[in-house]
């Protein structure tokens, strides 16, 4: 532009000299000159500034959509760690009933029961830490208490009725996981004695109701406060325990120590504890062939409200044999489970005699008590298009096998064998029905029959 500008001075100079343009003129022209000049660098500023500008609004437009771009991202990362899972079942169940140990005669109930609603709440707070709570809401009702007053005269229990059924926490765990091969687990943990806590979602296993014979010997999904270890090292997978151990108050002649199991107490006591290990081959919630073994030991007078009344350890030993083959139409699980009990009779007495308990006469507490179940099932639609299983099951129980002293009875012996089927519209629903008979071992009782009918489901998200 500096040149055009002395280009045209020149020119004008030269028309000057030559007589057509005055010196006046020429110094117009360039005074025109200078201010074209001028507007066309205001000019070129401005562009420039419009360009910087636009420049600007594309890098802030950009960093404004990687923003969200990673927003978008670390809220689906957040949502992922995150789970939630589901299931529940409700039966309906027709059976012959005795009213009492005495009753040889039996009545018939038909009965509705929204059996359970488990809910899962898991968060993942990276690729080892985690925590997971289940709550489980039983037969559609929530609470009942039991407190131990000490102030009464040698104690009592007292109770509060709030509502019909019941809500628990089952879990409530952080878990601690470096490896495949090892990791930790502390809070309330799954206590992993019995197949029915592995295996306890109704498509896990074909009877309607879980298996009768485990819940007359331990507690059904058992749980209690400790820590464990746990790991997988090939095609083994073992756990091991300490957790509180049982309290005796509540040992019976029908549930051997599974009613010893302190969920019915605002507070757990804690001065007693056990250990348990357990050793799987294989998966028993996958395909394939499975076997394992439990082994639990625990101390339970120490935990007892009023521990006076009994001088001994109240020593529970549980040993747990399992098997399971699940490969194409062919279903078979069985489970063993046998378990010895210290200072029985004194149990027995100091249960009798405790103000507010009232377990009643025939409240005799096997030092010796055994149980098993098989059930087999073959899966239809591996031949027709039908997703139909039908099975059959045969429980065992008696929790009573032995006693310390004295004749042990035989009115808890009982064996269960039924046929039934399972229908899987979806797979995330099973519709169950399942008949049957039962035998008590006194010969002077008859057999009894009965009639079942479930539905469940399971979900995660």
């Amino acid at each position: 532009m500096r040149k055009m500008r002395k280009s045209l001075v020149a020119a004008g100079i030269l028309l000057g000299l030559s007589g057509g343009v005055s010196a006046t003129d020429t110094g117009k022209l360039e005074q025109m000159i200078l201010a074209q000049e001028a507007q066309l660098q205001a000019l070129k500023t401005e562009l420039e500034q419009i360009k910087q500008k636009q420049n600007q609004q594309k890098i802030e437009k950009e960093v404004v959509t990687t923003n969200s771009k990673v927003l978008a991202t670390n809220k689906a990362e957040s949502l992922d760690k995150f789970v939630f899972k589901s299931y529940g079942s409700a039966i309906y169940t027709n059976d012959e009933i005795f009213e009492n140990v005495q009753d040889t005669t039996p009545s018939r109930r038909g009965r509705f029961d929204l059996e359970r609603i488990v809910t899962e709440f898991g968060y993942r707070f990276n690729n080892e830490w985690d925590f997971e709570v289940e709550v489980e809401f039983e037969h559609g009702g929530t609470g009942a208490t039991l407190e131990y007053d000490g102030f009464e005269e040698a104690g009592e229990f007292e109770s509060e009725i709030e509502a019909g059924g019941e809500v628990v926490i089952e879990k409530a765990q952080f878990r601690y996981r470096p490896s495949d091969s090892f990791g930790i687990k502390f809070g309330n943990i799954h206590v992993p004695v019995g197949l029915g806590t592995i295996l306890h979602k109704p498509n896990q296993h074909l009877t309607v109701m879980r298996h009768r014979s485990e819940a007359t010997l331990i507690p059904t999904t058992w749980n209690e406060f400790g820590v464990g270890v746990f790991g997988q090292l090939g095609d083994f997978n073992y756990q091991a325990q300490i957790i509180n151990g049982l309290n005796s108050e509540y040992f019976r002649s029908y549930g051997w120590v599974s009613t010893g199991h302190q969920t019915r107490f605002e507070h757990v006591n804690a001065d007693d504890f056990a250990g348990v290990i357990r050793l799987d081959y294989g998966n028993f919630k996958q395909e394939g062939l499975a076997v394992g073994a439990a082994f639990y030991y625990g101390f339970s007078a120490g935990n007892r409200h009023n521990d006076g009344r009994i001088t001994g350890d109240g020593t529970v030993q549980i040993a747990a044999l399992s098997g399971a083959y699940v490969e194409g139409p062919w279903i078979l699980r069985g489970q063993y489970l046998y378990g010895t009990l210290s200072d029985a009779d004194e149990i027995t007495l100091a249960n009798k005699t405790t103000p507010g308990l009232r377990p009643g006469g025939l409240s005799q507490v096997g030092s010796k008590a055994v149980a098993y179940f098989v059930e087999a099932g073959i899966d239809l639609k591996e031949f027709v298009d039908v997703p139909v299983t039908v099975f059959a099951n045969i429980d065992y129980s008696n929790p009573i096998k032995e006693v310390e002293s004295g004749i042990a009875t035989k009115r808890f012996e009982q064996t269960w064998s039924s046929l039934g089927v399972n229908y899987f519209p979806i797979p995330q629903i099973v519709l169950k029905a399942e008949a049957g008979r039962k035998q008590i071992a006194v010969h002077e009782i008859p057999d009894t029959y009965f009639f079942n009918l479930g539905v469940g489901y399971q979900f995660s998200l």
